[in-house]
């Protein structure tokens, strides 16, 4: 099994993204240093996150450019980026068995560019 972790901005034309085996603290925290590197020097990144055990602890290393917005509880409908993902399962990721982890990461590798 692989998890996607995908942002995106969409008006600066620009996606941070990481396939990974994993789905915790430790990885959240991988994602949020690959995000940091896209963003410019002397801008600041605002992430919004739902409210995920891994998304609020206070074990979670922020980078110094980028302040997290912890959204309300249970509205998924409130984060844009939900919007990308119903279509991604809709259109490439469901329904689908992946023979090793390393398919599963090819197939995340290669999510056509809405995905981020």
């Amino acid at each position: 099994m692989a998890y996607i972790f995908d942002a995106i901005c969409p008006e600066q034309d620009k996606g941070a993204g990481l396939v990974l085996p994993f789905c915790n603290t430790e990885t959240m925290a991988l994602h949020l240093a690959e995000i940091s590197l896209a963003v410019a020097p002397g801008a600041h990144a605002v992430v919004l996150m739902d409210q995920a055990g891994w998304h609020t602890t206070g074990k979670l290393a922020v980078p110094g450019n980028i302040t997290i917005i912890a959204l309300p509880a249970k509205r998924p409908e409130l984060n844009p980026v939900e919007n990308i993902w119903q279509f991604m399962r809709d259109n490439w990721l469901s329904n689908r068995i992946f023979k090793s982890y390393d398919d599963s990461v090819s197939a995340g590798r290669n999510l056509p560019k809405c995905a981020g």
